[in-house]
């Protein structure tokens, strides 16, 4: 994964995203410390995911964070190249996640989860203008570790600059997808 064991810099820097960017947290939340044999599988599945998905680059993971929020609780921030990616990685049935949720979902029918291990996911697709970043004597990190890192000149000192910044694709892929009303187009249609 871009930015492993990097080294800071001395500047200042934005993410090179350009085009939407899409997003996953994902976490679990421990509920009962001591139902270990229901928290533990959950807790060591996810690095096993993401070591899955750090040897096969094409899956689409561009790169990702571990997080805890409490001693209960721990998260990833994943950074993908599409959601389209993101979807065919949670649904291949040759992949661990789909045989770890068929376990969850096999053991919830049979009520031998519940109330032990909470697990949660929000995903999301951020379009372009809807984020800006900015990294101050920081290796890579997070949307930059995921898409690089350029100067901050090159998107905009302020924020409102980052949030204005439009990449070429960008513009482009707004125009594709821009609707237009029957009887309102410019040609009549």
């Amino acid at each position: 994964m871009p930015g492993k064991n990097a080294t800071a810099t001395a500047t200042r820097t934005t993410a090179a995203a350009e085009g939407d960017v899409t997003v996953l947290l994902i976490g679990m939340r421990i509920n009962h410390f001591w139902a270990v044999h229901h928290w533990l599988p959950v807790l060591l599945a996810m690095p096993r995911m993401l070591r899955e998905l750090a040897k096969d680059p094409e899956r689409g993971l561009l790169s990702h964070v571990l997080l805890t929020a409490s001693p209960r609780t721990y998260y990833v921030v994943q950074y993908w190249e599409s959601k389209e990616k993101l979807y065919k990685y949670a649904h291949s049935p040759d992949m661990f996640h789909h045989r770890a949720w068929a376990v969850i979902n096999r053991k919830e029918r049979k009520g031998r989860v519940r109330g032990h291990v909470g697990l949660w996911h929000e995903a999301y697709v951020v379009p372009e203008g809807s984020y800006e970043s900015i990294y101050a004597d920081m290796p890579a990190f997070g949307l930059a570790a995921a898409h690089g890192q350029v100067p901050l000149e090159r998107r905009g000192k302020r924020a409102r600059d980052r949030f204005a910044y439009r990449s070429e694709e960008g513009t482009a892929q707004r125009a594709r997808k821009r609707v237009v009303a029957p009887g309102k187009a410019p040609d009549g249609v």
